[in-house]
């Protein structure tokens, strides 16, 4: 190192790590709004896209799987069965990519200054968070148009929020540090998101998965959560697979713990080679 050299680093009296992003939470209410305010900026319909996309997918969901395939719902409306699937999902997605490239598209911050890296995935993930709660809108509105009555499961809902805000965390993480060593992951990232729209139980209900099958299916971490959030908000028959649902939730667990460490382990590097 020479005098010349420019050396980005923390504190030392930073503390933990979590201390940390608590000294920078502005931070966070600061790109959260930057963000924000940037996606529907000179969209004509502004955060109404927030609606218009789970909204069309549910549709389409709804004519290809109830109309013409016929798939069982759970007793519930099947537009209904469909959203509150896609809640979670889109979610999930929107975080996924959205964390994945946060740290690519706020280069020259993380190449001048210093400030724990995590804010910038956590921020994208609340985010898309904030559409979620926009989009429940639509569930809320479909569950008036059909005079459907949740039972008392959905008293339940805030547990499963919070293990979908986990998977997207989780999801985040992996995604957004393994970017910005590898760039192939900008490509890898849609196929991802694209493909697990469809090996999810999105449009069905996982209970058509041969019971042989149940468990190595809820090796996709999304299966329980999207199982978890059915089972809270249709009620009636609506099943929730147990054994597959903690099975995910570990999962959850695990990419998000792994996640973290390996997220804290390359951040250092993270100005060298972004």
């Amino acid at each position: 190192m020479n005098q010349y050299d420019i050396v980005i680093e923390p504190k030392k009296s930073s503390g933990t790590f979590l201390k940390e992003l608590w000294a920078y939470r502005e931070l966070f209410y600061f790109l959260a709004w930057r963000d924000i305010l940037v996606r529907y900026k000179q969209t004509i319909i502004g955060v109404a896209w927030a609606l218009i996309r789970p909204l069309l997918t549910m549709i389409v969901f709804t004519i290809v799987f109830g109309k013409l395939a016929k798939l069982p719902s759970g007793g519930a409306p099947y537009p209904i069965m469909v959203f509150a699937a896609m809640l979670p999902w889109q979610f999930f997605a929107t975080s996924f990519a959205e964390a994945g490239n946060s740290l690519i598209a706020n280069a020259n911050m993380i190449s001048k200054v210093y400030f724990p890296r995590l804010v910038m995935p956590v921020s994208a993930v609340i985010v898309s968070f904030v559409d979620f709660l926009i989009s429940f809108v639509i569930l809320l509105i479909l569950m008036l148009w059909y005079g459907f009555v949740p039972e008392v499961r959905i008293v339940m809902l805030p547990l499963f929020v919070l293990i979908a805000f986990a998977a997207s965390m989780a999801g985040g993480l992996w995604i957004a540090a393994l970017n910005v060593r590898y760039r192939d992951f900008r490509y890898i990232i849609p196929f991802i998101v694209q493909f697990g729209l469809y090996i999810s139980p999105v449009g069905f209900t996982s209970s058509i998965v041969p019971e042989k099958w149940r468990l190595l299916y809820s090796l996709n971490p999304m299966v329980g959560v999207i199982d978890g959030f059915r089972w809270a908000i249709l009620g009636g028959d609506y099943q929730l697979y147990w054994p597959g649902f903690i099975l995910s939730l570990v999962l959850v667990v695990i990419i998000l713990v792994t996640g973290i460490v390996y997220f804290r382990k390359t951040e250092k590097t993270f100005a060298d080679v972004i």
